[in-house]
């Protein structure tokens, strides 16, 4: 059967509800050899730590891939699978993201790799690079472990949520070439506003920056505003590249996948060249995800966002009624909550103490800051709130209990 003849799949069987459907999750299942995220720490222990989803993957995903695999596991398209490139095209345009030349995708093995591309292609060793913290923690060591130092601009607690702090970002950006950007931001949950990209765009155009913008998170949002890429601005598209994935919004982490995209070919060639033969090609199994996904993957996502809003919203209550001293926003994206545990006498293991005396694995705060500002971040965690009511519940009162 080909892919034009595979009934399409809009709506989801009704055993699909998330309420019951995600609401059964079975730690014990859940915790089966190959999953990272719930062996690492042990038997009897929460995992909320690594940016992973406890949820079943998209039926459509499960069915393509299936096929796929009686299709056999010969090469894929490796110049750019053309049926993925007009979809992203398509659902990139929806972004802001107009007008994408088909030579404006780079096909990467993950995100990552695109993070520590732009750095090594558009900026020199010693040289400082921008970046807002506290930050995805791959953003601050592509910046160090290639040999560059980190001009870091560090957000501010404003009065209902994470600020940018102009003056810091200004000083950082004159120092600078480049400006990492994490939209929506992880792991503080924002989504940079249209007034706040504005402002961005400006400085990058005032400072002659070139900008990379990863946005991996995008469809993640509970703001119900659309979704404004950085490079939905013409006048940022000859110097900005955008990279995103599937991994998030899907569930998918074990299919590694990625893109780099610019209107600018020429900027992206010069990316490319300066990883040629360093990095890897998405598998066919990958490439065959994303397009289910982009596909027939859009009511499952839409389901997933809402019941991760419930989450969401779970965590607030519980927090303002139950731990009134943990500073913390309500996110606007991700499923991915930065709680600020300073106040707690055991702030300066705050990671080791929740899992000794919780049970709990969470995120250490210093991970997402560079050398210089870790000591600003103890006992701040990040905890992932993408599980079953009743796990996240338990998580919660452990903690609770921990903690009092």
């Amino acid at each position: 059967m080909t892919e034009a003849q595979r009934p399409a799949s809009p709506v989801l069987p009704d055993a699909f509800h998330p309420d019951t459907f995600y609401g059964a999750l079975d730690p014990v299942k859940l915790a089966h050899a190959d999953s990272l995220k719930w062996t690492l720490y042990g038997e009897g222990v929460i995992p909320m730590w690594v940016a992973d989803m406890d949820f079943p993957v998209a039926p459509p995903i499960l069915r393509a891939l299936q096929e796929r695999l009686e299709h056999g596991l010969g090469y894929p398209q490796l110049m750019g699978d053309p049926r993925l490139i007009e979809a992203l095209r398509r659902k990139l345009a929806g972004n802001g993201l107009t007008d994408l030349p088909a030579e404006g995708f780079a096909f990467l093995p993950g995100v990552v790799p695109g993070l520590y591309m732009a750095v090594n292609a558009l900026s020199e060793p010693g040289q400082p690079v921008a970046t807002m913290t506290p930050v995805y923690h791959p953003f601050h060591l592509a910046i160090t472990d290639l040999g560059r130092e980190v001009a870091s601009a560090p957000l501010r607690a404003g009065a209902d949520r994470w600020e940018i702090d102009w003056d810091a970002l200004e000083a950082a950006a004159a120092r600078s070439r480049l400006l990492m950007l994490c939209h929506p931001h992880n792991p503080t949950g924002r989504v940079w506003d249209s007034a706040e990209l504005t402002r961005l765009r400006d400085l990058v155009r005032r400072h002659d920056l070139f900008v990379i913008s990863d946005e991996l998170h995008a469809d993640l949002r509970f703001t119900g505003r659309p979704f404004e890429s950085f490079a939905a601005d013409p006048a940022m598209r000859e110097r900005t590249l955008t990279v995103t994935g599937p991994c998030k919004a899907y569930n998918t982490a074990g299919l590694g996948i990625g893109v780099l995209v610019s209107h600018n070919t020429d900027l992206l060639k010069r990316v490319k060249a300066k990883a040629a033969g360093l990095t890897g090609h998405p598998s066919a199994l990958s490439i065959t995800m994303w397009r289910a996904a982009l596909a027939e993957g859009g009511p499952w996502l839409t389901q997933t966002v809402e019941y991760l809003r419930g989450n969401r919203d779970l965590l607030t209550q519980f927090l303002t009624e139950r731990l009134p001293w943990v500073k913390f926003f309500p996110v606007e994206a991700t499923y991915l909550a930065w709680l600020d545990l300073r106040a707690h006498p055991r702030a300066g293991d705050i990671q080791a103490f929740l899992l000794e005396e919780a049970r709990v694995a969470v995120h250490n705060g210093p991970i997402f800051v560079p050398e210089a500002e870790k000591a600003d971040y103890q006992g701040f965690i990040r905890l992932n709130f993408a599980t079953s009511r009743a796990l996240l519940t338990e998580a919660l009162e452990r903690m609770a209990r921990a903690l009092a």
